[in-house]
């Protein structure tokens, strides 16, 4: 854990975060327990929710699971409610649901004459249901929470909104275009949302986490013996400071935006945290 450097004090808040079963979102909700806030935690999977925040009622904090599908808004609203009576009303929403799937991924980087007849899947393979369901987890599932939560907020000076883009916002990885796609979309969305909700109290950014490594893609990244996979060599090539990051290393940009002290003036702005991977060439 990252020291809170910033001492960024959250007592009283109520902050909501989705996604929160899976493991960047958990450590979040850590984060933010650890700062005094108390923490909905939701998630499809309410069991993976469940065991994050008994974790943390562990630790001496204040937390709850929730089941919630991000693409439901009845289902949305249903949660905003019990979170409203059960804990208060949100003062920090961190849109972590989203994530890819292999119906919206090419097996090849580069289309290559022949590949439409080969036994590969190729972009023009790609169903238009497995890419919708990408872009609506990733996109849809950012812009039906805040519309649910967000209700909570307006009128009351403090809140905030942190939503969840990524490298591929900036540059699209080969592969992934539905993925690649949503992201540049989450960026865009929040820099509309932030413009929208300005006079209303509510400030709205995004982090863009660049390439980390966790006991979940461990095995996409590495081969059995421990050396990275090629597909790792190229990100580790662009990456300038030549490593993956930690989970921890998110801790301090995420304490910054939500700090209302240190960040009162920054709204509409996506922060990116890998190691240097915007800002190389390549050359």
């Amino acid at each position: 854990m990252v020291k809170n450097v910033l001492n960024t004090d959250l007592s009283g808040k109520v902050a909501v975060v989705t996604g929160a079963g899976g493991v960047l979102c958990s450590h979040f909700a850590k984060v933010l327990a650890r700062a005094g806030a108390k923490v909905a935690l939701l998630d499809l999977n309410f069991e993976a929710a469940d065991v994050y925040a008994k974790e943390i009622e562990a630790e001496g904090g204040i937390a709850k699971a929730y089941a919630c599908n991000v693409l439901e808004k009845d289902i949305c609203e249903e949660v905003a409610l019990k979170v409203k009576e059960e804990l208060g009303d949100c003062d920090i929403l961190i849109n972590g649901a989203g994530g890819n799937n292999p119906r919206a991924t090419t097996d090849k980087e580069y289309f290559e004459l022949g590949d439409i007849d080969a036994d590969t899947k190729s972009f023009f393979d790609l169903e238009a249901s497995g890419v919708g369901f990408v872009f609506n987890l990733n996109f849809l599932g950012t812009l039906i929470p805040t519309q649910c939560f967000a209700k909570q907020m307006v009128g009351r000076e403090g809140c905030n909104i942190l939503n969840i883009s990524s490298m591929n916002a900036y540059t699209p990885l080969t592969k992934i275009p539905a993925y690649s796609g949503a992201k540049a979309a989450i960026s865009n969305f929040t820099q509309w949302l932030a413009v929208h909700f300005s006079r209303v109290g509510i400030r709205v950014n995004a982090i863009a986490p660049g390439f980390f490594s966790t006991k979940q893609n461990a095995k996409l990244l590495f081969n059995e013996d421990g050396t990275p996979t090629a597909r790792t060599g190229k990100i580790l090539a662009a990456t300038p400071m030549n490593r993956f990051g930690e989970s921890e290393e998110l801790e301090g940009g995420l304490l910054f935006l939500l700090n209302n002290e240190a960040a009162s003036f920054i709204t509409g702005v996506v922060l990116p945290i890998d190691g240097g991977f915007s800002a190389y060439s390549g050359v």
